[in-house]
This record gives structure tokens, C-alpha cells and sequence, in this order.
């Protein structure tokens, strides 16, 4: 089945030329079921890279999505065209009496940063506090989840001795969960980072588990224990050339960063890096969906403010 999206979104065409079912508004409005409400908080300097990213994810399910994309009206996006938001997002301010089944909050480039020196923190803790009553479940990327965790469990993120870049297996430890349905053992996973959260921090908190965590990379994914949050600590919607695009634009910037470690064969910058994460990227986000949304969300959206709070 299609994600629904607006009808001149330049994702489109990338998608299409993949045999990726998007179907646009136009068409989506002859079918007579109720799709998913999903809201995407982009907050990544390359917007359209990671719409396709999430986008390409959102579309491996039955169901139909309708998506929208919001971002914050506090910061000036400096690479994405104020005329892309303008035709493509929404400010809060212009959803915020909205309901949605579910909210993706992306990672950003800013993990170096106290949460409150973030110039769009106290906007983003309105949409946190808005998506306890408005949001049915919320999914958590990177950045994203370290500012989840800080706001919704008080748990703060701490700095790595250098970043964190490249492929590293991860074990799942809870596979009864049903976001892991399907799951093997072992599964690959990219990070890139410069700050962690403490697996003992989660540990303390009643109402969360870790679910997947990496000998080498640390903690990959927390779970809410009423399916309501997730907290994934990499980035499986990564591209396969994500990580080289990132390590090129660092030293463009004179940081001198090491190679992504597992990511190039052999260590050689000239070889095409192996993709061995997108199988298990498509299935969180289909389980999420599938499980943590669409098997529970109510079918009156509005019936969210009776649910109750995660």
C-alpha cells in the first residue's frame, strides 16, 4: 500500500524511480478507509535527503499513510529552501490542534550542545509536552532521542571521547517486544554521534527497557514500556553513502575525523561501502507502525486526550 504525501514533494520522483508506491493526495482521496496520521519533525540540515529516507521506510507497510512534515519556526534552516518549507512543512503552531497515530523526531548535527543552548529547545519542548496528548506513539532518532529522554525521563547525555561513526552489530535482548518481531539475533546498524546515554539511566527508570544495545556502540534502541516511545540511538535510515557524505563534509570543516569504522571494505575510501542495514530498517519501522501504531491507535484520533499520557 502507498504513504500519501503531498502531491508536487520532489521525494516523489526519487521514490517512484525505486517501484516505491507513493500515492498523492488526488488519488488518496477515492479510498473510503481511514489512513495513518503520521507527523515527521525534520530537524536535519539536508531536509530532502532524509524525507526520501524516512519516506522510502514509511512506505514498507499495507497501510495507508498520510504525512506530514513539520519544522521549527524558532531556527533558520541554512540548506534547506525557505520556499521547500513554505510549499512542504508546517510550523507547530499549525498543527498543534491536530491529532496524529504517530511522530518521527529526527537526529541533528548538534549533540555538542547542551539541550537548553539549542535555539529551538523551548519550541521543541512544546511539541514534547503537545505529543503526550496529541501523538498515540513517537518514534525517537539519534539527537532526537537523547532530547526525548532528557525531556520525558530527566535522563541527560553525556560526551564520548571522539565520535562514534560506522557500522556495528547490535544484539537484540528483548525479542518479545513486538517492534523486534522478526528480528534476528544479531543486526548491523550505523551510528554517528559525539554524545551517549548510560544504559545504567535507563536501567533505573521504570518505565523503560532497553531493547537493543551494541558491545562496541553502546545503547541502539529503548523502548517506553506502554509502546508509547522509542529512543533508537542510530540511524538506520541512513543511505548507503550517508556515512561517506558526513565524513567528507567533516573534513571539509578541518575536524580531521577517522574513517567510519566497519564501513568502507578494507578500510579504502575507493571501494562502495556494503549496505547490510536496510533489511532491519524496514522492519522497525513496518513493526512500528504495524504494531506500536495501527494494532492500538484509537480509530477517533481525538480519543487520544481519553488514552491518557506516556
Amino acid at each position: 500500500m502507498p504513504i500519501r504525501v503531498p502531491k508536487e514533494l520532489p521525494a516523489i520522483k526519487v521514490l517512484e524511480k525505486e517501484k516505491i508506491f507513493v500515492m498523492d493526495e488526488d488519488r488518496a482521496m477515492h479510498q473510503d478507509i481511514r489512513p495513518l496520521e503520521i507527523l515527521i519533525l525534520n530537524l536535519m540540515p539536508k531536509k530532502d535527503e532524509t524525507e526520501v529516507q524516512l519516506l522510502r521506510l514509511l512506505s514498507n507497510t499495507p497501510l495507508q499513510i498520510n504525512v506530514d512534515f513539520l519544522h521549527m519556526s524558532s531556527h533558520d534552516a541554512k540548506n534547506t529552501s525557505i520556499d521547500h518549507l513554505k510549499r512542504f512543512y508546517h510550523q507547530f503552531k499549525e498543527v498543534k490542534d491536530k491529532f496524529y497515530d504517530g511522530l518521527i523526531i529526527t537526529g541533528a548535527p548538534i549533540e555538542q550542545l547542551r539541550f537548553e543552548e539549542v535555539d529551538y529547545w523551548e519550541e521543541l519542548q512544546e511539541i514534547f509536552k503537545w505529543s503526550k496528548t496529541h501523538v498515540f506513539s513517537t518514534f525517537h532518532i539519534c539527537w532526537g532521542a537523547q532530547a526525548g529522554l532528557y525531556y520525558h525521563h530527566k535522563i541527560n547525555k553525556y560526551s564520548l571521547d571522539q565520535k562514534l561513526s560506522g557500522i556495528f552489530a547490535h544484539d537484540v535482548l528483548t525479542p518479545t517486544w513486538s517492534i523486534l518481531k522478526g528480528f534476528d539475533d544479531v543486526f548491523f546498524a550505523p551510528h554517528s554521534r559525539y554524545t551517549g546515554v548510560k544504559k545504567s539511566d535507563i536501567d533505573q527508570t521504570e518505565s523503560l527497557e532497553v531493547l537493543v544495545e551494541s558491545e562496541e556502540a553502546g545503547l541502539f534502541l529503548v523502548g517506553n514500556k506502554n509502546n508509547r516511545a522509542f529512543y533508537a540511538m542510530g540511524h538506520l535510515e541512513y543511505d548507503r553513502e550517508t556515512l561517506q557524505q558526513e565524513f567528507e563534509r567533516d573534513q571539509h570543516k578541518g575536524i580531521e575525523p577517522k574513517l567510519p569504522k566497519n564501513y568502507f571494505p578494507n578500510n579504502n575510501r575507493s571501494e562502495v561501502p556494503q549496505l547490510r542495514w536496510h533489511m532491519a530498517a524496514s522492519l522497525l519501522f513496518s513493526n512500528w507502525l504495524n504494531y506500536a501504531v495501527y494494532q492500538n491507535t484509537p480509530y477517533d484520533l481525538t480519543d487520544l486526550l481519553e488514552v491518557g499520557k506516556y
